[in-house]
Formats: C-alpha cells, sequence, structure tokens
C-alpha cells in the first residue's frame, strides 16, 4: 500500500509537546512531520566554527561562541522590558539582549555552565551586541561528529520566545529523520531517477538538513525543486489534456466575407508579421473542434485590438458572437471607440455594455443580444449579469485577465451550452518562468514586434532641482502642438495624502502654466464617472494641454498626440505600472518622453525601478526584472492570490529547471497518460494526495 509523508502531528514528536505545536502550527503552518521536514534551510552555518568575542567586526554576520553568561541585569523597574547579559570567553565580553521571553531568560542560565551563543551582531554605542541570540547548552561532541554544516531555518520572535529558535528546529528535524528512517516513500517514477541522476526522496530529505558539505545540499535541493515542478507541471499539464480531448469547441471553418472584406479593404495599415503569426496560431485553435484556451501577450501598443477584432469577425462568419470584457469603463470605452471606428463601414452590430450603461439603452441591447442581431458585444463585468442572453457566444475576449477574479470570468464562459473559445490579453510582460506556471495551462501566443515607424520612447529620470528645466520641456513641447501627462501615485495606505500631493502639484502647474495660455485637466478615481469622462474627453480632443491624473490612465487611454508622461515619485510605482504608464505615450510617429521624477534619497529596489526604466523599453527585460524585484507573487502590483508558491522553488532563478521538468513531464504523460505502468502508480497516488482530488485517468487516452 501507497505511503506518502507521515501525517503524524508534530505535538507528539519528543521537544515538542502541545504549546510548541500550537506555536508551529500558528507561526509556520506546520502541524505534521510531513509539514516539519519540508520546512527547509534557508542558508547553512559552519556549526564546527566557534568564534571568538574579539572577533566579531561585522554587522552583517552571523556568529557562533562559547562561553560563560554573567552579570545579568534586567531594566525597567518592576516591569521589566529588557534583560541584557554578559557572554565572556578567554578574548572577551559581549553583551546579550533580550526583549522578549523575558520570564524564560530569568530562568535559562546556570552559573558557570557554558553555553553556545549564536546570533547576528550589532553595533550600538560604539559596541558590539546580539539581540535575542539563539541559546544552547554547550556539548563538545556537537563539534567533533562531522556534521560540519547546519542549516538555519526561518523563525519568528513568538517561536523564539517559546523555545523554538533555529537550533531547536535543527534538533526536532533531525529527531524526526531518525524516527522516520526507512519510512519515507519514494514519488518519483525509477526511471526519471535514473535518467536525471536523481537521488532518492530520503536521502534529499536527509542531505538538505543535515549536510556533509556543500555537494550534498546542492543535490538535495535539485532533487527537491525538481519535484516540486514536477507535480505542478503534472497538474497543469494533465489539466490542458484532459480539456484538449474532452472538453469540445464550436468549429470556426469558416473564413468568409467580413474577415475578408475587413482586411483587404478596410484595415487601416499593415499588419505586422507576428500579428500575422498569432492570428494563424489563433485561427487553427478555432478549426480545430477542441476548444481554444489561449494567453495573448503583446506590449503596450502592438496591436492586440486588431487582433482581438479579426478573431471577433471570424466567429460573425461563422454565425456566433463574440464578448470583450475590459476590467475598466475607460478601457472598455476605448475598445468599443476603436473597434466602432474601424467597422464604421461594415455590416456589423457593435455595442457597449457597462455600470453607466442607463436602463432604457440596456433593454434594447439585451433583445438585440439575444435576438442574435449583435454580433459584438464590448464592456465591463457588467456583461457576467444574469441579464445577459447570448443566442450564440462563440468568442471570449479577456483584456488584462488578472484584474477578474476566476468566479467572474467563469461566468462569462457559462453563458455558452458550448464552451466558447476562450482569448485572454495581457499587455503586462510575464516572465517566462511564470508563463510556464501561472498561465501554463494556456497555450501562448506573443506579439513581439512594434508597428512599423514607432520611435523609441526616451526615458530620463530627474530630481526636484531639475524642475525648472523639466518645466521650459514642457512649454515647449506644448509650443509644437504636443500634450502632456503628469501621473500622480495613489497608495490605499496613504490615499489622502497622496490627492493632497496632486492637489499641490495642480496649483504648481497653474502658476506655471497659467490660463488662458495654457489649458489643463485633473482625473482622479475620487471624481464622479461623468467628471471623470468629461476630463478625459478635454484631453483626448484636445481641449487640455495637460493631464494630471492618478494611475486611472495606467490603460485605456489612446491620444497619440500625446508625447510626454512624466511619472511624480515614480520609485513609488511598480515595474509593470510604470512600463504601463509609459505605454500611453509613443502612440503617434512623433518622438515621445518619459520622465520619472524621484527624490535623491531613494531604497535599493525603488532605485532599481528607476534605473531599468531608463536602461530599456523591452517588456520582457522588465518583466524578468519585477520578477526579481517583487517575487512571484506580486508581479502585478497587487498581491496575487492563487499565485503559485513553492517552498524551494524560485521563479526568479529556475527557468531552465521549469522548462526541463516540463518537458519531462509532456514525454511521461505522452508514453503513459494514464500513469498506469507501475513504476508511475506512487507518482499517481502522491499527485492525487498532493491535489486532494481523484482524477478519473480514463478520461485521457
Amino acid at each position: 500500500m501507497y505511503v506518502s509523508l507521515p501525517d503524524k502531528k508534530v505535538e507528539f514528536l519528543k521537544g515538542v509537546g502541545p504549546k510548541k505545536a500550537a506555536v508551529l502550527a500558528k507561526e509556520l503552518n506546520i502541524t505534521t512531520l510531513a509539514e516539519l521536514l519540508q520546512h527547509y534551510p534557508y542558508r547553512y552555518i559552519d556549526k564546527s566554527r566557534i568564534h571568538k568575542v574579539a572577533e566579531i567586526n561585522d554587522e552583517t554576520v552571523f556568529y557562533q561562541l562559547v562561553g560563560t553568561i554573567d552579570g545579568m541585569q534586567a531594566h525597567g523597574g518592576p516591569r521589566t522590558t529588557r534583560i541584557t547579559a554578559w557572554l565572556t570567553d578567554d578574548t572577551g565580553r559581549l553583551e546579550l539582549v533580550w526583549f522578549k521571553g523575558l520570564s524564560w531568560v530569568k530562568t535559562r542560565f546556570v552559573a558557570g555552565r557554558k553555553y553556545v551563543i549564536f546570533g547576528k551582531a550589532t553595533l550600538f554605542n560604539g559596541r558590539y551586541n546580539i539581540v535575542h541570540p539563539e541559546v544552547d547548552d554547550y556539548n563538545p561532541e556537537d563539534f567533533t561528529l562531522g556534521e560540519s554544516l547546519q542549516g538555519v531555518y526561518s523563525t519568528t520572535e513568538s517561536m523564539k520566545s517559546a523555545g523554538l529558535g533555529t537550533r531547536v528546529i535543527a534538533k526536532l528535524i533531525k529527531t524526526a529523520l531518525l524516527q522516520l528512517e526507512g519510512a519515507i516513500p519514494e514519488t518519483l517514477p525509477k526511471p526519471i531517477l535514473q535518467s536525471e541522476k536523481l537521488v532518492d526522496r530520503a536521502e534529499a530529505l536527509l542531505k538538505i538538513h543535515l549536510p556533509s558539505n556543500s555537494e550534498d545540499i546542492h543535490k538535495a535541493q535539485y532533487r527537491l525543486k525538481f519535484e516540486e515542478y514536477f507535480f505542478f507541471q503534472l497538474n497543469i499539464l494533465q489539466s490542458k489534456k484532459l480539456r484538449e480531448q474532452q472538453i469540445k469547441g464550436h468549429v470556426f471553418g469558416k473564413v468568409g466575407d467580413l474577415f475578408n472584406n475587413f482586411y483587404y479593404n478596410h484595415l487601416p495599415f499593415e499588419l505586422t508579421n507576428a500579428q500575422k503569426r498569432v492570428i494563424r496560431e489563433m485561427r487553427a485553435d478555432m478549426g480545430s473542434g477542441m476548444q481554444m484556451n489561449r494567453l495573448l501577450q503583446g506590449d503596450v501598443g502592438s496591436g492586440k485590438t486588431v487582433v482581438a477584432l479579426m478573431l471577433m469577425l471570424l466567429a460573425a462568419d461563422n454565425g456566433f458572437q463574440s464578448a470583450l470584457m475590459a476590467p475598466t469603463e475607460i478601457l472598455a470605452q476605448q475598445h468599443f471607440q476603436t473597434i466602432s471606428e474601424l467597422l464604421v463601414n461594415m455590416p456589423v452590430e457593435v455595442a457597449l455594455l457597462t455600470g453607466s450603461t442607463k436602463k432604457t439603452e440596456r433593454n434594447v441591447l439585451h433583445k438585440a443580444l439575444k435576438e442574435g442581431q449583435l454580433q459584438i458585444l464590448i464592456g465591463t463585468h457588467a456583461l457576467i449579469e444574469d441579464t445577459v442572453i447570448f443566442s450564440k457566444l462563440g468568442l471570449v475576449i479577456i483584456d488584462e485577465q488578472h484584474r477578474f477574479g476566476v468566479a467572474q470570468r467563469a461566468r462569462l464562459y457559462e453563458k455558452s451550452t458550448t464552451p466558447p473559445h476562450v482569448l485572454v490579453m495581457t499587455a503586462t510582460p510575464i516572465p517566462r518562468t511564470l508563463a510556464m506556471t501561472q498561465y501554463g495551462d494556456l497555450d501562448y501566443s506573443v506579439i513581439d514586434e512594434l508597428p512599423p515607424g514607432r520611435k523609441p520612447i526616451v526615458t530620463s529620470h530627474l530630481y526636484p532641482q531639475h524642475r525648472l528645466r523639466l518645466i521650459s520641456f514642457m512649454k515647449k513641447q506644448i509650443a509644437e502642438g504636443r500634450q502632456i501627462y503628469i501621473v500622480y501615485p495613489l497608495i490605499k495606505e496613504s490615499e489622502k495624502l497622496d490627492l493632497i500631493a496632486l492637489q499641490e502639484g495642480y496649483d504648481a502647474l497653474l502658476r506655471d502654466f497659467p490660463e488662458p495660455d495654457y489649458r489643463i485637466c485633473v482625473v482622479h478615481g475620487k471624481l464622479s464617472s461623468e467628471d471623470k469622462e468629461f476630463e478625459m474627453q478635454r484631453f483626448v480632443r484636445g481641449q487640455a494641454h495637460i493631464m494630471v491624473a492618478t494611475t486611472v490612465i495606467e490603460v485605456g487611454v489612446n491620444v497619440p498626440n500625446a508625447t510626454v508622461m512624466i511619472i511624480e515619485h515614480a520609485d513609488r510605482f511598480g515595474l509593470s505600472q510604470l512600463h504601463q504608464l509609459r505605454g500611453r505615450v509613443g502612440r503617434g510617429a512623433d518622438q515621445s518622453y518619459c520622465i520619472l521624477v524621484t527624490d535623491f534619497k531613494l531604497t535599493a529596489d525603488g532605485k532599481a525601478r528607476v534605473q531599468t526604466m531608463v536602461e530599456t523599453t523591452d517588456g520582457f527585460r522588465i518583466a524578468e526584472a519585477d520578477l526579481r524585484l517583487r517575487g512571484p507573487g506580486d508581479t502585478q502590483g497587487t498581491q496575487q492570490s492563487g499565485m503559485v508558491q513553492f517552498r524551494l522553488g524560485d521563479l526568479t532563478k529556475d527557468e531552465k529547471i521549469i522548462r526541463h521538468v516540463r518537458t519531462v513531464v509532456q514525454e511521461l504523460l505522452t508514453a503513459d497518460p494514464q500513469l498506469s505502468a507501475p513504476e508511475n502508480l506512487r507518482t499517481k497516488q502522491e499527485f492525487e494526495k498532493l491535489y486532494q482530488k481523484t482524477f478519473d485517468w480514463s478520461l485521457i487516452g
């Protein structure tokens, strides 16, 4: 019978008990031995190295010392606020400081006994100390057993106060490994272990926690990373294969008059080779009899909307309706305006549905949609309302899909008895590692070419003392007939202060750009929809020279005459936001500029973001830098629920292994789609346990 890693409760492990178990559960979500063994070290120290007090000279270093404790003193009167003590060895004395767990500290030490102290040095008032050090009884045998490397584990102050510092965690894991010796099952197929030269699972767990050398650590980490990515890819590829084989799609077999008439007679520009390529890929999908599920990635201005329109015309040629859902009214209106203008002389009915659509207009729209008189419906989440009934929905296009919840998207897909073809579009560049993980169940198309004639946007970084130079530049651009965006951050935690900063910036602009020679409009989220639209339209029609705004203009504003994007406090924006904002200019034939304004004092991350923007306009390079700076859970600027989380895997560094593992899993599923071969049974059982589902593998063949 298959046995996975033990589900035995961690509280029954020697040295834990109910109180410490409760702390482990609360702080690290560890409740079982399996979860404890998968709490991996984040680095290692040379356990055989004992430093002397006199050697401490660096605040960035963790030190391990041996000595006696004396001179303990409580501070703060009757209500003790901190305890200090002195560690003494044969070279000097070092101050130790505790602010928490004080009752434990008072009873921990015995005069004359030696202790092992471990912690990071801090320089305070000209001398070093260690705050909240790890403390263990000194046993000379610990330093002669040949275990020269010891893992350092992430802990919290609450854990340390409960006696669960990194050394105690290491001891508990060692106890668990000894207790489970011979009882840790393998999860990967033996042929894969052999072909990939992977150590077995039991050895990997032993060596990652109790390594003898750096080679042990490397082999263990690689094996365990491989396993994490293996089961994740197995899940998404198996789901993708099931969908392809079992979920039939509408067949768009006809390329008819609407598509051809538009392409040959009404398309106002030549498609780029990249646009032609992705249209071919999608036509193949939609003519295959299977449901299309494809992600289309293309930088701002690369022509995704025209590609979407071509697909909607293909759907109409085959008797089907299309829906395009955008995350904001501004973006939905922009799509509606663009598509309506492109189809002005075409016999295609297009409508817009948002939260602002009046009831009388809705009633007319609902009737036309239900009776099949409307071929294309563009809108916001209003499209998913129960009153919106399609006659024959064949294609769903989701723009900037990360802004919609899974349930919202699903409600739109369910408006057709046969699942419609689905195209997800994004202008937010997606790193290759995320494309293979977070979006790994989707087919993937990229428009990696901008329309001809576009000039690269010149990006520069200015400080406040350059303001006069900036104002002079702005006046010159306006004199040449150009328009300018000025964007301020708007962060929920400091929303009032941000709006004050925007208002102050607006007031300063009025002094430098007085009416009637200059006209300035203001747009931010606190305005009503009507006021916001009024101000937007002033700018779009060229009635305002400068738009002062928050990131409400991040998507959806297309003004080719706007050639300057000034971003105030640019270091407070994420890279993907900065890239999106820069994409608001450079949409015409004129030279465009993006100017990042910051104070002198920048955080390391803020400086890195600004520097990246100045160095490159390549969306993919920016996406990779964003992934490195933010981590995989925050690549869109807000924490993404459902983002991929790995214990060891690092999406910022692991593209090569992810790509390789994906190939290995694809080959496995090709050879044994149902994982029914004897050598694959444990893998199947581990997969079903991990994803808590019993999958009907007979559906795949």
